[in-house]
């Protein structure tokens, strides 16, 4: 199967770091042209589930801009330049709760929309965590 191709990238808006918009002109692998293809770019990120030593798990209530009322959120944020994603991890989790974990489990990394470019978020769980 041939790949999407890449013909041209125009800047439509530069917020760096937060977000880049681009339209990108890409060749389809039967030859059809989109002139106009959306591509975002946002930082990539961590979410960690917490199960202290308890047993019990720790969510904080949190509030959002685009969210009309708090919600209930795992620990997570941004990595930063050169951050590899599990030190941004236990990073964020002393940051946001003031606990450390004595054992991590990496779930995986995901692409939020590959096809539309966007962030990887890398999930962990942090076990035996305490304050």
């Amino acid at each position: 199967m041939k790949p999407w191709k890449t013909l041209d990238k125009k800047l439509i808006f530069d917020q760096s770091p937060w977000l880049v918009v681009e339209h990108h002109t890409v060749e389809l692998p039967d030859g059809r042209v989109i002139p106009d293809w959306p591509w975002v770019t946002t930082p990539d990120y961590v979410n960690v589930i917490v199960e202290m030593e308890s047993g019990e798990f720790l969510f904080f209530r949190q509030v959002k801009y685009g969210l009309s009322r708090p919600i209930l959120a795992p620990v997570g944020g941004y990595l930063e330049p050169g951050e590899a994603p599990l030190a941004t991890a236990q990073r964020e989790l002393r940051e946001e709760t003031g606990c450390e974990a004595a054992e991590w489990i990496e779930l995986g990394h995901y692409l939020v929309d590959p096809n539309r470019g966007m962030a990887t978020g890398h999930l962990y769980l942090a076990r035996r965590a305490r304050r």
